[in-house]
């Protein structure tokens, strides 16, 4: 499958991946209203060629293609910060 990759001009680390059906241009309709208010401008990035045997460094490919299928997009936002336990840390 096809995409195109998109980051975000208003959030730092948020990408969009779009399904790329053609060479024409993308079409962004399949991004709701309130995503694309949160996301401001949307800068393109690269195209990718996803299937089962490519990894992502910070998503599950297989997501990303059912997304896709699904929904026409995917977004990936910031890695999840571990909380850290200061108290248990402390014992060590």
């Amino acid at each position: 499958m096809n995409c195109a990759v998109y980051k975000s001009e208003k959030k730092s680390d948020y990408y969009v991946y779009l399904k790329r059906v053609d060479d024409e241009a993308m079409d962004f309709s399949c991004i709701p209203d309130v995503l694309d208010k949160l996301l401001g401008n949307l800068e393109f990035v690269m195209d990718l060629a996803l299937s089962d045997a490519r990894q992502l460094a910070q998503a599950d490919v297989n997501e990303v293609i059912d997304s896709l299928r699904e929904k026409g997009f995917y977004l990936q936002t910031p890695p999840k910060h571990e909380v850290i336990n200061f108290i248990e840390n402390s014992k060590l």
